[in-house]
C-alpha cells in the first residue's frame, strides 16, 4: 500500500507506514527528510487524496512502485558502475543509527520496525575508523588512581594488589 498525504504528520514529523505486520505504524523522520519532501511536493504539486505521494518523473506520471524504484536504481547503477539496492540504503541507515551513541538499540529497533531486538543487533558493527579514534582516546586518557576503603593496612593492599 502506498503512502498518501493522510499518512504524513507534518507537525509531529511522522510518516505512517505498513510494514510486515500489516499494521499502520508511525515512523519518525528527520527534519531534512521533511524539507526534501516539501520541496518535492512544491515542484510536482499535491497529489489527490486517492493518489500516492511518490510518483514517477519519467514519462507519464504514475505511482512510484517498488519495481519502478528498483528500475531507477538499476539505471543509476548502470551509469555509476555500482550495484546498490533499496535494502543497501536501509542497511546503511540502520548501521549509522545503531552506531550513534545518542540512540539506544531499542529506539533504532522502533524506527526500523524490527519485531525482535536480535534483528536490530545485527547492525552493531565496529568500524575501523571508529576503533582507531576510540583506541587513541583510551591510550591518551590518564590512568585512574586506585583508591581503597579506609582502614586497610597499606602494606596488606600492596601485598594483595601490587603497587
Amino acid at each position: 500500500m502506498a503512502v498518501g498525504l493522510g499518512d504524513v504528520d507534518w507537525p509531529g514529523q511522522l510518516v505512517y507506514v505498513i510494514k510486515g505486520t500489516r499494521i499502520r505504524q508511525a515512523v519518525p523522520a528527520s527534519p531534512n527528510a521533511f524539507r526534501y519532501f516539501g520541496s518535492y511536493l512544491a515542484s510536482d504539486g499535491l497529489p489527490t487524496p486517492a493518489q500516492p505521494i511518490w510518483r514517477t518523473r519519467r514519462g507519464e506520471s504514475r505511482p512510484l512502485t517498488y519495481w519502478a524504484m528498483r528500475r531507477i536504481l538499476q539505471r543509476a547503477n548502470d551509469k555509476l558502475g555500482t550495484d546498490w539496492t533499496l535494502h543497501d540504503a536501509r542497511h546503511t541507515a540502520a548501521t549509522r543509527m545503531a552506531g550513534d551513541d545518542r540512540l539506544t538499540l531499542a529506539e533504532v529497533q522502533t524506527i526500523l520496525r524490527h519485531a525482535h531486538l536480535d534483528t536490530t543487533g545485527r547492525y552493531l558493527t565496529a568500524r575501523v575508523e571508529d576503533m582507531h579514534d576510540k583506541l587513541q582516546e583510551h591510550y591518551t586518557r590518564p590512568r585512574p588512581q586506585r583508591t581503597y576503603a579506609t582502614g586497610y593496612n597499606p602494606g596488606d593492599v600492596r601485598a594483595v594488589f601490587g603497587g
